[in-house]
């Protein structure tokens, strides 16, 4: 779409409900976390668990190793997925800032694996990390008009 041919967009922000059942229509993300003192950006799977948004990952990654066990508080990260076209630039995007844990429990290990497939599947993704969502925001893109709304995910 030409410059000229841009529509005006306007952006509507999302409650905490409604940015969370638009995060679960989709299952790519990004996880931000710290990593020797710098923000680390990796792209991964999740799927919605309880509230709770839930990755698979390995025993060597650089997240498996900076978060904590269930039964500490956790490591602060920050998610966000998004659905935007880029033609249009209608859309949605999600940001979620909470305490992320090692899930060490092996029949939880199990139950998540079966909702959940690496996404990488080459890596042995033999751990999973949970998300507690303490911060949620969600904005979402329609035309000014309000003619034409962005799908789900």
């Amino acid at each position: 779409m030409a410059a000229s041919e841009m529509r005006a967009l306007q952006r509507v922000d999302l409650d905490h409900a409604e940015a969370l059942r638009l995060l679960g229509s989709v299952s790519l993300g990004r996880i931000v976390f710290t990593r020797q003192a710098l923000p680390t950006v990796r792209p991964v799977n999740h799927v919605l668990d309880n509230g709770d948004i839930v990755i698979r990952t390995h025993e060597a990654a650089s997240l498996t190793s900076h978060a904590q066990p269930a039964d500490s508080m956790g490591v602060v990260v920050a998610y966000e997925a998004d659905a935007i076209d880029p033609d249009t630039h209608l859309g949605w995007s999600v940001v979620v800032t909470g305490y992320a844990q090692l899930v060490t429990d092996p029949l939880e290990l199990e139950r998540i694996g079966a909702l959940l497939n690496p996404l990488a599947p080459m890596e042995p993704a033999d751990r999973a990390v949970r998300i507690r969502p303490e911060l949620v925001a969600g904005v979402i893109l329609v035309d000014t008009e309000g003619t034409e709304r962005p799908a789900d995910g």
